[in-house]
């Protein structure tokens, strides 16, 4: 295999100059899922959003657009995708931009939703079983969580997904580190660790090819 990894935070940075133009004219249904997804996010004056990879903010362009006077906490590894986020809104209030990574840095409390969109492909489900469980006690009571990302056909790909990385790093000799490389899981699947998380139900919205946008609620306090 010949694909050289890159650690995510620096496959980001190199690319920031055409991020959004790939993003928008490379992902099938791109044009259309960004605007759907901020759709479904609340937008009365005061409410509070929290998006998990957050980059140059093509969803919060969207979203701001339709809820101005929303706050919004975003999380992204890449300084320099927040830094151009930032530059698209100066001075606006509101807008919190946390650079780490969204396993580690607090996520807050008292959102009324939160929000992903093509980020949480790169990593395994007991990665993503911690992080959920922790997304799921940062929302309100009824607060819920909008998904938009891309999944595994089946769990064959899922699976070879994963031997192909672990390949990679044997052969590159990494560690393990956060490197961008692929490995979605299944839809089903990721509906199975939402609810494991304790989501009370879990919503496939809308599809775009190997896109799809998934609503997972908490139960009414």
């Amino acid at each position: 295999m010949s694909y050289a990894l890159e650690k995510m935070a620096e496959f980001f940075e190199k690319r920031l100059a055409d991020y959004d133009g790939h993003m928008r004219r490379d992902i099938g249904g791109a044009a259309d899922f960004y605007a759907f997804t901020a759709s479904l996010l609340p937008a009365f004056p005061g409410c509070r959003v929290l998006d998990l990879g957050c980059g140059a903010g093509l969803e919060l362009e969207e979203y701001l657009a339709i809820a101005p006077k929303a706050h919004v906490t975003g999380i992204d590894l890449s300084r320099g995708m927040l830094d151009a986020l930032q530059n698209k809104f100066p001075g606006r209030p509101g807008l919190e931009l946390i650079c780490g990574t969204y396993f580690d840095v607090e996520l807050g409390q008292g959102y009324d939703a939160a929000v992903s969109v093509e980020s949480l492909h790169h990593f395994t489900a007991e990665r993503k079983l911690s992080l959920y469980c922790r997304l799921r006690d940062a929302l309100k009571p009824g607060g819920y969580f909008i998904l938009t990302d891309y999944f595994a056909e089946s769990e064959e790909l899922e699976r070879q997904y994963f031997e192909d990385l672990r390949v990679l790093r044997q052969e590159q000799g990494l560690d393990e580190g956060m490197y961008h490389y692929d490995t979605p899981l299944t839809e089903e699947h990721e509906a199975e660790i939402l609810r494991a998380a304790g989501f009370s139900s879990v919503k496939a919205l809308a599809h775009w090819g190997a896109t799809a946008v998934l609503r997972a609620d908490t139960r009414e306090g």
